[in-house]
């Protein structure tokens, strides 16, 4: 009882370990890893290529699948490039998995040493993270020791040689079990490693060994699925495109692999090769052979996705967040990324309610008021999505960057929604002061109206791309900017002024609400400007202010 306890312990140190890596790569090179991504979608060779260098660092095929699936769902990449990524995946999985089973024990002992120094150390840094990922490698290691330390006085117990010798009948209940335990294990290097690990203790034969090995290429494949389920179709299909490769690899192999596992028996005797080293040598060829005869089929498995998974709009009456993904909060880098670019939806959604706002003044249709509470909502509830999802994300794994960023999106986001609640008020007096009673502006004071929102409105779009890139000569102008606001908005008062001293009727029957919409007009300038002294005040302490490709959006490929 206590050596299975040790072996499942082992297991269990394994799966923790690739877990860690893979957290640890994607925290420091999350946003580097999802430019590669982005930028491989001109060829799918190149995206094929791209596919096996991010898996092999990540050490996950799956945690590749969320990241393209997250692409493919919200429109930045299509769906052939992202088969031809989702193939690579698989080869890098397999190649990771032949480097681990070196001879590595010695190394093991260094990399967790050196892992808990640096993570203790320097935890919200970037030597920190890379710390993060010494230890999951060392951890791997060691886990991969201690399952042969625990496997090899099981080979002579009676009730596991019995246990393992249901696992030699039927080859489709074999690579039904690989494809389990890869579901438990969340990853299909763990099953391949222990697999290996197995067959070179002589606990399983080799033909088992290789079913489980394919078995646990599915899995992965179902795993990916079960991620991508909360994803739109667009996203659904990447998971479903890899899975049904995967599945006609299986289909195509499983019949071969009782003369395949003989020859491999033969090149044993005759090589001197351990059942590990055969097991991960059919894992590498297997996913290299079926990948590259799979690659030139992307489009057409594209095209038939698209068939089974057709998209289905919806009548939506009201917005709904688009690019908070939470598959990547463990990566701070793409999750901060992904508010930013709500937060900019978020700013479209003020643009269009100041536009409104506009029209209603002008025209006076009550039509006007109704989209202007109609955007508010959208507002709020872009805002509520955001405020949650950034309070999922660990602030005390956050570097001191990304901190200072998410500060940033949370202020930004806070004086929108404020700033939508202000012109729905407007919208609101308007309709009640001017509308009801059939008033209407002087037209000096309508055209000072007008003048205000057009400045207004650059300054909101010059606010969101000062937050967008952190330029410092942007946030200079915007500062300018709101003090030239506040001239010519005082300038307007005063000249409201004048006219109701000249006994102008309309100035007079609109007094108070002319007043209170320039009122009004120079606090959403004030809201939209405070991003520039955020960003002029990190220069002057001596941080870093420009958010270098933040939300880099690839080449718009169509699919051939």
């Amino acid at each position: 009882m206590l050596t299975l306890l040790n072996l499942l312990s082992a297991v269990a140190l394994l799966v923790w370990g690739t877990h860690i890596v893979r957290t640890g790569i994607m925290r420091v090179y999350g946003a580097n890893l999802r430019r590669v991504l982005s930028r491989s979608v001109r060829r799918t060779p190149l995206a094929f290529l791209a596919g096996i260098g991010v898996t092999a660092l990540v050490q996950s095929s799956n945690a590749t699948a969320l990241l393209v699936t997250s692409f493919v769902g919200q429109g930045l990449m299509t769906l052939g490039p992202a088969l031809g990524i989702m193939l690579g995946a698989d080869v890098g999985t397999a190649l990771m998995a032949r480097v681990l089973t070196f001879n590595l024990a010695w190394l093991s002992p260094l990399l967790i040493l050196a892992g808990v120094i640096l993570f203790i150390g320097r935890k919200q840094s970037r030597l920190g993270q890379l710390g993060r990922v010494a230890l999951g490698l060392g951890l791997i290691i060691l886990a991969l020791e201690l399952i042969v330390a625990a496997a090899t006085p099981m080979t002579q117990a009676a009730g596991v040689k019995v246990l393992f010798s249901s696992l030699t009948g039927d080859e489709m209940l074999d690579a039904l079990t690989g494809a389990v335990f890869a579901m438990i294990s969340y990853s299909s290097l763990a099953a391949v490693l222990l697999t290996a690990t197995l067959a070179g203790s002589g606990l399983i034969s080799l033909k088992v060994a290789l079913c489980l090995v394919i078995g646990a290429n599915v899995g992965s494949g179902l795993l990916a699925m079960l991620s991508a389920a909360r994803q739109n179709p667009a996203g659904r299909r990447v998971a479903l495109g890899s899975l049904l490769f995967k599945l006609a690899g299986c289909a195509l192999i499983l019949p071969w692999v009782v003369p395949l596992a003989e020859e491999l028996g033969d090149w044993q005797d005759t090589w001197a090769l351990s059942a590990a080293e055969l097991v991960i040598a059919f894992h590498v060829f297997y996913n290299l052979v079926r990948c590259v005869l799979c690659l030139p089929l992307t489009g057409p498995m594209a095209r038939f996705c698209n068939k089974l998974l057709p998209d289905r709009p919806e009548a939506e009456t009201f917005l709904r967040p688009r690019h908070l993904d939470t598959s990547v909060l463990d990566t701070p880098a793409l999750a901060l990324a992904n508010a930013a670019r709500e937060v900019l939806r978020m700013g479209d959604v003020i643009e269009q309610m100041l536009t409104e706002l506009v029209r209603l003044i002008n025209e006076g249709e009550k039509v006007q008021g109704r989209e202007v509470r109609r955007l508010d909502d959208d507002a709020d509830t872009l805002y509520t999505a955001i405020k949650l999802y950034l309070a999922r994300i660990t602030r005390e794994d956050l570097s001191e960057r990304d901190s200072r960023r998410w500060a940033e999106i949370i202020e930004l986001a806070i004086n929108l929604e404020q700033a939508g609640d202000i012109i729905e008020r407007m919208a609101s007096d308007v309709e009640s002061k001017k509308i009801s009673p059939r008033r209407s502006f002087s037209e000096p004071g309508l055209e000072e109206l007008q003048n205000l929102h057009e400045q207004l409105v650059a300054n909101l779009r010059l606010s969101l791309s000062v937050f967008l890139s952190g330029d410092l000569e942007s946030a200079r102008r915007l500062r300018r900017a709101k003090q030239r606001f506040r001239v010519l908005e005082r300038r307007y008062a005063h000249a409201h002024v004048e006219r109701l001293h000249q006994q102008v009727v309309e100035s007079l029957e609109t007094s108070s609400l002319h007043l209170g919409l320039l009122s009004d007009m120079k606090r959403l300038n004030s809201l939209f400007c405070s991003i520039a002294y955020g960003v002029l005040e990190q220069a002057d302490a001596g941080y870093e202010t420009e958010h270098a490709h933040p939300l880099e959006t690839p080449p718009d490929v169509q699919e051939s």
